[in-house]
């Protein structure tokens, strides 16, 4: 139980560090509604559970060995939200932002948003040297296999209830109206955060 209570606090405290996941979520929810940014969750929660499963199985020794196929993932990830990004920016500065949300609102309604979510976790290749760093750190050859798929179920569910919580704070009234009134303004500043994430993880690997 100790070890449980301890893995959940770890990943807690990576979850509250805002990322491309935060951005997305919150922006989806303030600009559409809180179902749409539910299928976002939903989305980015499949990614976790692909990224921490290979994690168990050890794909970030893999990455290790071959810093090439680490590059290329990360280049792409960083090209996905820098498109992504720029996409915001342009709507940023066009009359349907202000009306729509700009390019939270997703042609292909919860689908197109539930794959752009999932898009969003997959493009940072990070994720899994977290999971992998965590795991190693915290999970010794005296673990059996039960506990270990019983961690990963529960960092699975902790991902998906802390961004539910995102999703239905951002998607108040309040907040809302908040976003009417600024929506160009949000757009820009997401729009400017999922630039600079994509920028991150391909000058991170050039460097």
């Amino acid at each position: 139980m100790h070890l449980f209570l301890t893995i959940a606090l770890v990943h807690l405290v990576a979850l509250l560090s805002p990322g491309p996941d935060f951005f997305f979520v919150s922006q989806t929810a303030v600009s559409h509604s809180r179902r749409q940014a539910l299928f976002g969750v939903l989305g980015i929660t499949l990614g976790i559970t692909w990224w921490s499963a290979l994690a168990l199985l050890g794909l970030q020794l893999v990455l290790h060995r071959l810093a090439w196929l680490q590059q290329v993932i990360a280049i792409a990830g960083g090209l996905y939200l820098a498109s992504m990004g720029l996409r915001m920016l342009r709507g940023a500065f066009t009359q349907a932002s202000v009306t729509h949300g700009g390019a939270a609102a997703m042609p292909g309604g919860e689908l197109a948003t539930l794959r752009a979510g999932l898009l969003t976790n997959l493009a940072n290749p990070k994720v899994v040297v977290y999971f992998g760093s965590v795991f190693s750190a915290f999970l010794g050859q005296g673990v059996d296999v039960a506990t270990r798929w019983g961690l990963w179920a529960l960092i699975v569910a902790e991902t998906f209830s802390w961004f539910a919580l995102v999703a239905a704070f951002f998607a108040l009234p309040a907040m809302r109206r908040g976003y009417l009134r600024l929506a160009r303004w949000i757009d820009g500043l997401a729009g400017a955060v999922f630039v600079a994430f994509g920028l991150h993880l391909i000058l991170a690997r050039r460097g």
